[in-house]
């Protein structure tokens, strides 16, 4: 072997060896940095027995389930008044907040033109029954002639009168009849109009429907009423204010959970602080914005869906009024006396098993936000979850539960060994940094 040769051998052996030394300190290296961060991840994480915890007490307690919607209050009968006829209002008997009873005169439009059609149609009614009287008359001596022919015609055995004679004084009475029975439609037609002239009379004088109180007045005297296919609303009257109603808008979301007959209570900023009773009348089945001419798609998609509820209300100190917007809340379901836990003990998971459960999160589409209300209000009533308590040591035990209905606050809740003053686990205490 030549000097050349053996140059050449050693210069590729000893490549070999400093490539093969650099991969075992990059191996050593590599290896170096995941024992530093197991190291520091055992050190930084919470170890069982280091850890406090955070508790709340068991209590006994309502649990109400409550649907919350705004509108407004109404009178239970709230009644437009206007005119049927046309004319310059002369006079006023009422104002806002009177209190009228049926029957009672509201206001007055001037009559004066009503009243001489009336007296036209009394005049056209006289001369109708004149006319009667007239074509009676002319009946009758059309009769009294006709008798007088045939019984000279039974007395002369048919030689006289002639048959033409006769049958022409039958029509004559024929025609006689006719105009009697003409002349009685036309005062039959006169009556019919004076009564309908006398009625526009009438009519100019605006009486109450009902007995009430005046919410809203609309004319003065001088102003002119212009009476055409819509009737003009001059006023506004509530027929008993003891009784009110309250008519609220309910979401889609909510709906199912209303019913007629349920218990509610409402709030209205004239009075902060008080709660009024009401109750559930009636959910109506079509929605606010129902529309027979538009698509369902483009209606769900363009308008927010909603429902209008009617609640009955109790107005005996008359103290609300008409227009008040309202807060009401509808209790739909609840359980009572029942043993109740904060809803963050439901939620609470150890340390240990909180790692695990984020170590195999899968995705899962998001919830929308009815969905999110209706799990608070209860739809998991009946589902079995699991409670922590701690033990003698510090230590963690689990206790598994059935849940009940829920505010979105605190659960019911019934299960072995359950009672009220035990502590429940609701989270971790953070550590104070020193």
């Amino acid at each position: 072997m030549n000097t050349n040769s053996a140059n050449s051998l050693d210069a590729f052996l000893g490549s070999r060896l400093s490539s093969r030394w650099a991969s075992l300190r990059r191996r050593a290296l590599v290896a170096a940095g995941v024992l530093l961060a197991a190291v520091m991840l055992a050190y930084c994480a919470p170890s069982p027995e280091n850890v406090e915890y955070q508790t709340e007490e068991i209590v006994r307690s309502d649990v109400a389930v409550t649907v919350t919607a705004t509108g407004n209050l109404a009178p239970t009968n709230q009644v437009d008044v206007g005119s049927e006829v046309s004319g310059i209002v002369k006079q006023v008997y009422v104002d806002v907040n009177d209190e009228v009873v049926e029957g009672e005169p509201l206001a007055a439009i001037d009559s004066a033109r009503f009243d001489d059609a009336v007296q036209r149609s009394q005049g056209s009614l006289a001369a109708s029954i004149a006319t009667v009287q007239r074509e009676r008359a002319g009946l009758q001596e059309s009769e009294a002639q006709l008798r007088r022919m045939l019984d000279v015609q039974r007395a002369s055995d048919g030689k006289v009168p002639a048959i033409a004679e006769i049958d022409a004084q039958r029509a004559a009475v024929a025609r006689a009849t006719a105009s009697v029975r003409a002349a009685e439609a036309n005062v039959t037609a006169a009556r019919a109009q004076l009564s309908s002239d006398s009625t526009q009379v009438e009519r100019a004088l605006i009486r109450s429907p009902v007995s009430g109180v005046v919410l809203k007045r609309s004319i003065d005297p001088g102003q002119t009423v212009q009476a055409s296919f819509n009737t003009p609303s001059l006023f506004i009257l509530a027929e008993d204010l003891r009784t009110m109603r309250l008519e609220v808008s309910v979401d889609e979301a909510d709906v199912g959970q209303v019913r007629g007959g349920q218990s509610a209570a409402f709030t209205v900023d004239a009075w902060p602080g008080r709660e009024f009773p009401a109750k559930i009348e009636r959910i109506d089945l079509g929605a606010q914005n129902l529309d027979a001419g538009a698509s369902s798609a483009n209606a769900g998609s363009a308008n927010v869906v909603a429902y209008t509820a009617v609640l009955s209300v109790d107005n005996r100190e008359l103290i609300l009024r008409p227009g008040m917007t309202a807060t009401a809340t509808i209790q739909t379901a609840g359980e009572g006396d029942a043993l109740v836990v904060p809803n963050a003990a439901l939620r609470f998971q150890p340390p240990g098993e909180a790692r695990e459960r984020q170590r195999t999160f899968q995705f899962r589409p998001p919830r929308s936000e009815g969905t999110r209300v209706e799990r608070e209000r209860g739809i998991g009533v009946g589902s079995v979850q699991r409670l922590y308590f701690l033990d003698a040591k510090g230590g963690l035990r689990a206790v598994e539960v059935t849940t009940g209905q829920s505010d979105g606050r605190v659960t019911a809740v019934r299960g072995e060994g359950i009672e009220a003053g035990l502590a429940v686990v609701t989270g971790v205490k953070a550590k104070e940094v020193e």
